[in-house]
Protein backbone atom coordinates (compact mmCIF):
# COMPACT_ATOMS: atom_id res chain seq x y z
CA UNK A 1 0.00 0.00 0.00
CA UNK A 2 2.89 2.44 0.35
CA UNK A 3 4.37 1.97 -2.10
CA UNK A 4 1.23 2.30 -4.25
CA UNK A 5 1.08 5.71 -2.31
CA UNK A 6 4.66 6.23 -2.97
CA UNK A 7 4.22 5.52 -7.13
CA UNK A 8 0.87 7.56 -7.10
CA UNK A 9 2.50 10.46 -4.98
CA UNK A 10 5.88 10.33 -7.62
CA UNK A 11 3.36 10.77 -10.88
CA UNK A 12 0.91 13.25 -9.36
CA UNK A 13 3.16 15.53 -7.46
CA UNK A 14 6.55 15.19 -9.06
CA UNK A 15 8.63 17.59 -5.95
CA UNK A 16 8.01 14.34 -3.48
CA UNK A 17 10.55 13.11 -2.21
CA UNK A 18 10.00 9.69 -0.24
CA UNK A 19 6.67 7.99 1.02
CA UNK A 20 7.12 10.58 4.44
CA UNK A 21 8.80 13.66 2.34
CA UNK A 22 6.57 15.60 0.73
CA UNK A 23 6.54 19.19 -0.84
CA UNK A 24 3.43 21.01 -2.92
CA UNK A 25 2.90 23.89 -4.98
CA UNK A 26 -0.42 25.33 -4.04
CA UNK A 27 -0.35 27.25 -6.93
CA UNK A 28 -0.67 24.62 -9.17
CA UNK A 29 -4.33 22.42 -9.26
CA UNK A 30 -4.01 19.72 -6.10
CA UNK A 31 -6.36 16.91 -6.10
CA UNK A 32 -9.05 16.69 -3.26
CA UNK A 33 -8.05 14.46 -1.03
CA UNK A 34 -8.67 10.62 -1.46
CA UNK A 35 -7.66 7.23 -0.76
CA UNK A 36 -5.55 6.54 -4.15
CA UNK A 37 -3.24 9.84 -3.77
CA UNK A 38 -3.08 10.23 -0.05
CA UNK A 39 -3.03 13.87 -0.14
CA UNK A 40 -5.06 16.72 -1.24
CA UNK A 41 -7.54 19.54 0.10
CA UNK A 42 -9.35 17.95 2.53
CA UNK A 43 -12.80 19.37 4.83
CA UNK A 44 -13.76 22.18 3.20
CA UNK A 45 -14.32 22.77 -0.32
CA UNK A 46 -10.79 23.22 -2.98
CA UNK A 47 -9.85 27.16 -2.78
CA UNK A 48 -9.45 28.95 -5.94
CA UNK A 49 -5.65 29.97 -5.09
CA UNK A 50 -5.71 32.75 -7.88
CA UNK A 51 -8.18 34.49 -5.92
CA UNK A 52 -7.61 34.05 -2.15
CA UNK A 53 -10.83 35.06 0.15
CA UNK A 54 -11.38 34.98 3.56
CA UNK A 55 -12.52 31.48 3.63
CA UNK A 56 -10.33 29.05 5.40
CA UNK A 57 -9.21 25.35 3.86
CA UNK A 58 -7.60 22.51 4.90
CA UNK A 59 -4.86 20.09 3.48
CA UNK A 60 -4.24 16.69 4.25
CA UNK A 61 -1.40 14.31 3.91
CA UNK A 62 -1.41 10.56 4.64
CA UNK A 63 1.69 9.65 6.67
CA UNK A 64 2.43 7.40 10.12
CA UNK A 65 2.41 8.20 13.38
CA UNK A 66 5.35 10.76 14.49
CA UNK A 67 6.79 14.13 13.95
CA UNK A 68 7.09 15.98 11.16
CA UNK A 69 8.49 19.70 10.24
CA UNK A 70 6.50 21.83 8.27
CA UNK A 71 7.69 24.77 5.86
CA UNK A 72 5.09 27.26 4.73
CA UNK A 73 5.66 29.93 2.35
CA UNK A 74 3.17 32.23 1.94
CA UNK A 75 2.71 35.54 -0.12
CA UNK A 76 2.31 36.36 -3.71
CA UNK A 77 -1.07 37.57 -3.07
CA UNK A 78 -1.71 41.35 -2.26
CA UNK A 79 -3.04 42.02 1.55
CA UNK A 80 -2.06 38.29 2.66
CA UNK A 81 -2.91 37.68 6.52
CA UNK A 82 -2.50 33.83 7.17
CA UNK A 83 -3.13 31.95 10.12
CA UNK A 84 -1.96 28.07 10.12
CA UNK A 85 -3.38 25.74 12.40
CA UNK A 86 -2.72 21.46 12.29
CA UNK A 87 -4.93 18.99 13.08
CA UNK A 88 -7.67 19.69 16.06
CA UNK A 89 -6.92 23.48 15.68
CA UNK A 90 -3.40 23.69 17.52
CA UNK A 91 -2.00 27.20 16.45
CA UNK A 92 0.99 27.24 15.08
CA UNK A 93 1.35 30.63 13.59
CA UNK A 94 -1.24 33.85 13.81
CA UNK A 95 -1.23 36.30 11.03
CA UNK A 96 1.13 36.05 8.99
CA UNK A 97 1.74 38.96 6.98
CA UNK A 98 2.42 39.47 3.11
CA UNK A 99 0.95 42.91 2.41
CA UNK A 100 2.24 43.16 -0.89
CA UNK A 101 2.27 40.41 -3.72
CA UNK A 102 5.88 40.47 -3.90
CA UNK A 103 6.18 39.97 -0.28
CA UNK A 104 7.09 36.05 0.63
CA UNK A 105 7.17 35.14 4.31
CA UNK A 106 8.43 31.07 5.00
CA UNK A 107 7.36 29.82 8.64
CA UNK A 108 8.51 26.22 10.12
CA UNK A 109 6.83 24.51 12.66
CA UNK A 110 6.59 20.78 14.13
CA UNK A 111 3.38 18.82 14.43
CA UNK A 112 3.12 15.69 16.04
CA UNK A 113 0.47 13.33 13.80
CA UNK A 114 -0.92 10.27 15.88
CA UNK A 115 -3.75 7.48 15.63
CA UNK A 116 -5.18 4.92 18.05
CA UNK A 117 -3.28 2.52 17.19
CA UNK A 118 -0.57 0.86 19.91
CA UNK A 119 1.25 -2.06 18.48
CA UNK A 120 -0.78 -5.14 17.35
CA UNK A 121 -4.40 -5.17 18.36
CA UNK A 122 -4.34 -2.31 20.97
CA UNK A 123 -5.84 1.12 20.56
CA UNK A 124 -6.61 3.59 22.60
CA UNK A 125 -9.94 3.33 23.69
CA UNK A 126 -11.59 6.89 22.12
CA UNK A 127 -14.86 8.03 23.22
CA UNK A 128 -17.46 8.26 20.49
CA UNK A 129 -16.93 12.22 20.37
CA UNK A 130 -13.28 11.61 19.50
CA UNK A 131 -14.29 9.50 16.35
CA UNK A 132 -14.37 12.62 14.22
CA UNK A 133 -11.19 14.11 15.73
CA UNK A 134 -8.85 14.97 13.28
CA UNK A 135 -6.00 14.59 15.87
CA UNK A 136 -7.01 10.41 15.45
CA UNK A 137 -6.94 9.84 12.07
CA UNK A 138 -4.33 8.73 9.93
CA UNK A 139 -3.58 12.05 8.26
CA UNK A 140 -1.88 15.19 9.07
CA UNK A 141 -4.08 17.99 8.35
CA UNK A 142 -3.48 21.93 8.32
CA UNK A 143 -5.58 24.39 8.62
CA UNK A 144 -5.18 27.73 6.62
CA UNK A 145 -7.45 30.66 7.94
CA UNK A 146 -7.49 34.34 8.53
CA UNK A 147 -8.74 37.52 6.46
CA UNK A 148 -6.65 36.47 3.33
CA UNK A 149 -5.03 33.49 3.40
CA UNK A 150 -2.32 32.86 0.87
CA UNK A 151 -0.56 30.07 1.18
CA UNK A 152 2.01 29.20 -1.94
CA UNK A 153 3.85 26.13 -0.93
CA UNK A 154 4.32 23.35 1.67
CA UNK A 155 7.10 21.01 2.65
CA UNK A 156 6.53 17.63 5.10
CA UNK A 157 9.61 15.77 6.59
CA UNK A 158 10.03 13.80 9.46
CA UNK A 159 11.55 15.50 12.37
CA UNK A 160 13.52 14.05 15.07
CA UNK A 161 13.06 16.59 18.11
CA UNK A 162 11.89 16.20 21.17
CA UNK A 163 8.48 15.82 22.41
CA UNK A 164 6.23 17.33 24.99
CA UNK A 165 3.36 15.13 25.98
CA UNK A 166 -0.05 16.60 27.31
CA UNK A 167 -2.36 14.22 29.74
CA UNK A 168 -5.73 16.42 31.04
CA UNK A 169 -9.06 17.04 30.49
CA UNK A 170 -10.90 19.78 28.50
CA UNK A 171 -8.76 22.39 29.54
CA UNK A 172 -5.92 20.93 27.76
CA UNK A 173 -7.27 19.17 25.03
CA UNK A 174 -7.17 19.53 21.25
CA UNK A 175 -11.02 21.23 21.03
CA UNK A 176 -12.02 20.11 17.78
CA UNK A 177 -15.18 22.71 17.74
CA UNK A 178 -15.60 26.45 18.33
CA UNK A 179 -16.22 28.25 20.29
CA UNK A 180 -14.45 25.73 22.90
CA UNK A 181 -9.93 25.95 23.60
CA UNK A 182 -7.65 24.72 25.67
CA UNK A 183 -3.92 25.81 26.52
CA UNK A 184 -2.69 22.64 25.26
CA UNK A 185 -3.49 23.59 21.49
CA UNK A 186 -2.36 27.27 21.97
CA UNK A 187 0.82 26.63 23.61
CA UNK A 188 1.73 25.35 20.13
CA UNK A 189 2.29 29.02 19.55
CA UNK A 190 4.92 29.60 21.36
CA UNK A 191 7.80 27.12 20.76
CA UNK A 192 9.65 26.46 17.61
CA UNK A 193 10.46 23.85 15.51
CA UNK A 194 13.17 22.34 17.41
CA UNK A 195 10.62 20.61 19.98
CA UNK A 196 7.03 19.04 19.13
CA UNK A 197 4.13 18.51 21.07
CA UNK A 198 1.52 15.77 21.01
CA UNK A 199 -1.49 16.63 22.97
CA UNK A 200 -3.33 13.39 24.70
CA UNK A 201 -5.83 14.72 26.90
CA UNK A 202 -9.69 14.42 26.40
CA UNK A 203 -13.01 16.11 28.00
CA UNK A 204 -13.75 14.72 31.03
CA UNK A 205 -11.20 12.57 31.67
CA UNK A 206 -9.90 11.53 35.54
CA UNK A 207 -6.13 10.42 35.86
CA UNK A 208 -7.53 7.33 36.36
CA UNK A 209 -9.33 7.09 33.19
CA UNK A 210 -6.70 8.23 31.17
CA UNK A 211 -5.13 5.34 32.07
CA UNK A 212 -7.42 3.34 31.50
CA UNK A 213 -8.33 4.45 27.98
CA UNK A 214 -4.85 3.58 27.56
CA UNK A 215 -3.09 7.21 26.67
CA UNK A 216 -0.23 6.55 29.10
CA UNK A 217 0.73 3.35 27.23
CA UNK A 218 0.14 5.18 23.74
CA UNK A 219 2.80 7.81 25.10
CA UNK A 220 5.16 5.59 26.62
CA UNK A 221 5.45 3.73 22.94
CA UNK A 222 7.11 6.46 21.64
CA UNK A 223 8.73 8.00 25.03
CA UNK A 224 11.97 8.89 25.32
CA UNK A 225 15.01 10.56 27.41
CA UNK A 226 14.87 14.47 26.37
CA UNK A 227 10.93 14.33 26.29
CA UNK A 228 8.79 15.71 28.55
CA UNK A 229 5.14 14.53 29.87
CA UNK A 230 2.78 17.57 31.46
CA UNK A 231 0.07 16.56 34.05
CA UNK A 232 -2.97 18.58 34.64
CA UNK A 233 -6.37 16.75 36.29
CA UNK A 234 -8.58 17.78 39.19
CA UNK A 235 -11.79 18.78 37.68
CA UNK A 236 -13.38 15.04 37.13
CA UNK A 237 -11.17 13.31 39.78
CA UNK A 238 -13.07 15.66 42.70
CA UNK A 239 -16.74 13.72 41.22
CA UNK A 240 -15.10 10.33 41.79
CA UNK A 241 -17.00 8.37 44.30
CA UNK A 242 -15.67 4.83 44.29
CA UNK A 243 -14.33 3.10 47.62
CA UNK A 244 -10.81 5.11 48.34
CA UNK A 245 -11.05 8.03 45.73
CA UNK A 246 -10.44 11.47 47.25
CA UNK A 247 -7.71 13.81 46.94
CA UNK A 248 -5.28 11.77 49.36
CA UNK A 249 -5.09 8.35 48.52
CA UNK A 250 -6.59 7.48 44.86
CA UNK A 251 -5.64 10.57 42.89
CA UNK A 252 -2.18 10.85 44.75
CA UNK A 253 -1.86 6.88 43.91
CA UNK A 254 -2.70 8.17 40.44
CA UNK A 255 -0.32 10.52 39.86
CA UNK A 256 2.44 7.92 41.48
CA UNK A 257 1.71 5.85 38.24
CA UNK A 258 2.21 8.34 36.02
CA UNK A 259 5.53 9.33 37.38
CA UNK A 260 6.89 6.06 37.95
CA UNK A 261 6.16 5.01 34.10
CA UNK A 262 7.40 8.25 32.87
CA UNK A 263 10.67 8.22 34.98
CA UNK A 264 11.47 4.31 33.79
CA UNK A 265 11.61 5.76 30.02
CA UNK A 266 14.13 8.31 31.04
CA UNK A 267 11.37 11.40 30.43
CA UNK A 268 11.05 14.12 32.50
CA UNK A 269 7.22 14.66 34.14
CA UNK A 270 6.11 18.21 35.53
CA UNK A 271 3.03 18.67 37.34
CA UNK A 272 -0.05 21.36 36.48
CA UNK A 273 -2.40 22.41 39.43
CA UNK A 274 -5.77 22.23 37.59
CA UNK A 275 -7.16 25.70 36.12
CA UNK A 276 -10.24 27.47 38.35
CA UNK A 277 -13.17 27.44 37.70
CA UNK A 278 -14.89 30.92 37.22
CA UNK A 279 -17.01 31.16 40.84
CA UNK A 280 -16.95 34.09 42.28
CA UNK A 281 -17.93 35.16 45.66
CA UNK A 282 -20.88 37.08 46.43
CA UNK A 283 -18.26 39.83 46.67
CA UNK A 284 -17.68 39.29 42.96
CA UNK A 285 -13.96 39.40 43.24
CA UNK A 286 -12.46 36.96 44.84
CA UNK A 287 -12.81 33.33 43.39
CA UNK A 288 -14.23 30.25 45.78
CA UNK A 289 -11.66 27.39 46.13
CA UNK A 290 -14.15 24.85 43.50
CA UNK A 291 -10.93 22.18 43.90
CA UNK A 292 -11.26 21.12 47.57
CA UNK A 293 -7.68 19.27 48.54
CA UNK A 294 -6.96 18.64 45.26
CA UNK A 295 -4.27 21.22 44.20
CA UNK A 296 -2.38 20.29 47.94
CA UNK A 297 -2.51 16.53 47.09
CA UNK A 298 -0.75 17.38 43.81
CA UNK A 299 2.09 19.67 45.10
CA UNK A 300 2.61 16.91 48.29
CA UNK A 301 2.59 14.64 45.67
CA UNK A 302 5.05 16.78 43.72
CA UNK A 303 7.32 17.67 46.51
CA UNK A 304 8.06 14.12 47.80
CA UNK A 305 8.76 13.12 44.39
CA UNK A 306 10.32 15.80 43.40
CA UNK A 307 8.36 16.45 40.70
CA UNK A 308 8.24 20.08 38.90
CA UNK A 309 4.93 21.75 39.47
CA UNK A 310 3.67 24.64 37.56
CA UNK A 311 0.64 25.80 39.68
CA UNK A 312 -1.92 26.98 37.35
CA UNK A 313 -4.54 26.99 40.12
CA UNK A 314 -2.97 30.00 41.25
CA UNK A 315 -2.24 31.84 38.21
CA UNK A 316 -5.43 31.24 36.58
CA UNK A 317 -7.47 32.67 40.30
CA UNK A 318 -5.00 35.84 38.97
CA UNK A 319 -6.48 36.28 35.90
CA UNK A 320 -9.73 35.43 36.61
CA UNK A 321 -9.92 38.13 39.76
CA UNK A 322 -7.95 40.25 37.55
CA UNK A 323 -10.32 40.37 34.58
CA UNK A 324 -13.01 41.00 36.98
CA UNK A 325 -16.49 39.49 37.59
CA UNK A 326 -18.11 40.45 34.08
CA UNK A 327 -15.06 40.39 31.79
CA UNK A 328 -13.57 37.12 32.90
CA UNK A 329 -16.54 35.67 31.14
CA UNK A 330 -14.67 36.99 27.93
CA UNK A 331 -12.17 33.87 28.61
CA UNK A 332 -14.82 31.25 28.64
CA UNK A 333 -17.37 29.77 26.96
CA UNK A 334 -20.01 32.83 27.09
CA UNK A 335 -22.12 33.61 24.23
CA UNK A 336 -25.19 35.03 23.16
CA UNK A 337 -28.05 32.87 21.59
CA UNK A 338 -27.35 34.13 18.25
CA UNK A 339 -24.06 32.88 18.06
CA UNK A 340 -24.27 29.24 18.23
CA UNK A 341 -28.00 28.62 18.16
CA UNK A 342 -27.98 28.62 22.38
CA UNK A 343 -26.80 30.89 25.13
CA UNK A 344 -23.35 29.58 26.58
CA UNK A 345 -22.54 30.35 29.49
CA UNK A 346 -19.85 27.76 30.61
CA UNK A 347 -17.95 28.74 33.69
CA UNK A 348 -14.73 25.94 33.43
CA UNK A 349 -14.18 25.65 29.57
CA UNK A 350 -11.74 28.48 27.90
CA UNK A 351 -12.68 29.97 24.17
CA UNK A 352 -9.87 31.08 22.63
CA UNK A 353 -8.82 33.95 23.98
CA UNK A 354 -8.85 32.48 27.72
CA UNK A 355 -7.19 29.11 26.33
CA UNK A 356 -4.35 31.76 24.73
CA UNK A 357 -3.83 33.57 28.05
CA UNK A 358 -3.78 30.45 30.21
CA UNK A 359 -1.19 28.67 27.62
CA UNK A 360 1.38 31.73 28.52
CA UNK A 361 0.67 30.81 32.09
CA UNK A 362 1.87 27.89 31.30
CA UNK A 363 5.09 28.71 29.61
CA UNK A 364 5.55 31.50 32.49
CA UNK A 365 5.75 28.59 34.80
CA UNK A 366 7.91 26.40 32.83
CA UNK A 367 10.45 30.03 32.62
CA UNK A 368 10.14 29.90 36.52
CA UNK A 369 11.39 26.34 36.84
CA UNK A 370 14.09 27.01 34.50
CA UNK A 371 12.95 24.29 32.19
CA UNK A 372 15.62 23.47 29.18
CA UNK A 373 12.13 23.50 27.09
CA UNK A 374 12.08 27.14 27.42
CA UNK A 375 15.38 27.53 24.76
CA UNK A 376 12.84 26.63 22.30
CA UNK A 377 10.72 29.54 22.61
CA UNK A 378 10.06 31.32 19.56
CA UNK A 379 12.02 34.71 19.51
CA UNK A 380 8.57 36.84 19.50
CA UNK A 381 8.11 35.43 22.82
CA UNK A 382 7.43 38.09 25.44
CA UNK A 383 7.05 37.46 29.45
CA UNK A 384 3.91 37.10 30.72
CA UNK A 385 2.20 38.07 33.44
CA UNK A 386 -1.67 36.82 34.53
CA UNK A 387 -1.72 40.35 36.99
CA UNK A 388 -1.62 42.30 33.42
CA UNK A 389 -3.27 40.10 30.91
CA UNK A 390 -3.76 40.66 27.48
CA UNK A 391 -6.70 43.17 26.76
CA UNK A 392 -9.37 40.86 24.82
CA UNK A 393 -10.90 43.89 22.55
CA UNK A 394 -7.45 42.92 21.20
CA UNK A 395 -7.17 39.30 20.82
CA UNK A 396 -7.78 38.06 17.14
CA UNK A 397 -8.65 34.92 16.21
CA UNK A 398 -10.11 34.03 12.91
CA UNK A 399 -12.53 30.94 13.54
CA UNK A 400 -12.71 27.30 12.01
CA UNK A 401 -15.39 26.51 10.18
CA UNK A 402 -15.74 23.39 12.39
CA UNK A 403 -18.46 24.57 15.46
CA UNK A 404 -20.60 22.41 18.00
CA UNK A 405 -22.83 23.89 20.89
CA UNK A 406 -22.58 20.66 22.70
CA UNK A 407 -20.91 21.26 26.23
CA UNK A 408 -17.63 19.15 26.30
CA UNK A 409 -17.72 15.96 28.57
CA UNK A 410 -16.78 17.42 32.43
CA UNK A 411 -17.07 20.17 33.74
Amino acid sequence: MMRKLLFALMALAPAALSAQTFDFDLTKPQPVFNEQDGYGYDVQPAPNMKKPTAAPFYFSVRVPDGNYLVRVTMGGVKGGNTTVRAEGRRLMMDQVLTPKKKDVQTVEFVVNKRSTLIEGDKRVKIKDRERGYLAWDDKLTLEFNGPQPAVRTIHIEPAAVPTVYLCGNSTVVDQNYEPWASWGQMITRFFGPQVAISNHAESGLTARTFIGSFRLDKILQTLKKGDYVFVEFGHNDEKEKRPGDGAWYHYQYQLKIFIDQVRSKGAEIVFCTPTQRRAFNDDHKTLKNTHGDFPAAMKQVAERERVPLIDLNQMTKVLFETLGFEDSKRALVHYPKEAYGRELADNTHFNPYGAYEVAKCVVMGMKQLNLPLVQYLRPEWKDYNPAQPDDWRTFQWAPSPMTEATKPDGN
